[in-house]
């Protein structure tokens, strides 16, 4: 059956060719740092399941040791002229979006497919499945159609890898942090404050302690999957699921979008919000947060509005 050793198997390729390329790069100084750091997380996906705990633990601290040491740098690797490129993109026009269209075409045709047939694939990986089905594919057809140099697709990976640089682990990171919060206790205790604080039979009063602290969580921690665990298990499954019966499908969709709604608005979500800001050369590092947030704070306020509304018919 395949299921997450598929994912990781793709995902760990990825970056051990990405290792390989860094180490060849010589326009770039810091090339062997780069290097060592897709190598790490080329090994923590092939092996990490047959490292342990305490193998993936060293793992972590040595991305951590290769990130914070400043050994990382952009190469300039060149794959394509920016002649070659205007030429194509004046040439293809809008066709050159339709590759990417494959992907989320593939996640979810593949999902329904996949669970169509359960014995192919496990069924709650089904959707990432697919998800890498549908790069692969994608992939492909780019491969056909455009017909670069084999290294090409993975030469540009890279330059975009190295451009985010250690910000690309930060999500899986939070993530990780959010499921140690919540197995220390954390919800419980922030779900004690919130008793006190909402008043006794309030509706309201759960629905905004729940988004609200999504969203502030969420700028705390730099991701919403990082908060949603602490918050699901002090407000959401006991206040607003349990107590006041609210679909739980709609409790944790409307509560991940409050949480996105913080993402847009911290300069913790450094991936989002600071990366996108490195990449074009602005002058006000923060200058994509200011931007977001007349955006972010009326889609906090719909997403309170539909979880009062739709969560509790």
């Amino acid at each position: 059956m395949i299921g997450t050793g598929f994912i990781y198997t793709v995902a760990g390729l990825m970056f051990a060719a990405f290792a390989v390329l860094s180490a060849t790069d010589r326009t770039n100084p810091k090339r062997l740092g780069n290097a060592a750091f897709y190598a790490v997380l080329a090994i923590s996906f092939l092996l990490g399941g047959r490292l342990g705990d305490v193998g993936n633990g060293v793992l972590v601290l040595a991305l951590v040791a290769i990130a914070g040491s400043g050994a990382m740098g952009r190469g300039g690797r060149a794959t394509t002229s920016l002649d070659a490129r205007r030429d194509d993109a004046a040439r293809l026009g809008n066709r050159i979006f339709l590759p990417a269209l494959i992907i989320p075409a593939a996640a979810l045709g593949g999902t329904v497919l996949f669970r169509a047939v359960p014995s192919l694939v496990d069924p709650k990986q089904a959707t990432l499945v697919a998800l890498t089905c549908g790069v692969l594919i994608a992939l492909i057809a780019m491969e056909a159609w455009f017909r670069p140099r084999l290294a090409t697709p993975l030469a540009e990976g890279l330059r975009v890898m190295d451009a985010i640089g250690w910000a690309a682990v930060l999500p899986q990171m939070l993530a990780s942090l959010g499921a140690v919060f919540a197995l220390a206790g954390v919800g419980d205790v922030v779900g004690g404050l919130a008793g006190h604080a909402i008043p006794d039979n309030s509706l309201i009063g759960a629905v905004l302690a729940y988004t609200l602290g999504m969203a502030l969580f969420t700028m705390i921690m730099g991701n919403a999957f990082a908060a949603f665990p602490v918050m699901a298990a002090a407000i959401g499954i006991p206040l607003l699921v349990r107590h006041y019966g609210g679909d739980p499908a709609v409790v944790a969709a409307i509560g991940m979008l409050s949480g996105f709604c913080g993402t847009l608005m911290t300069p913790m979500a450094a991936n989002f919000n600071l990366v996108p800001a490195a990449l074009l050369d602005l002058k006000d590092k923060n200058a994509v947060i200011r931007a977001q947030v007349p955006t972010a704070l009326p889609l906090l306020a719909v997403n309170i509005g539909l979880l009062y509304w739709l969560g509790f018919r």
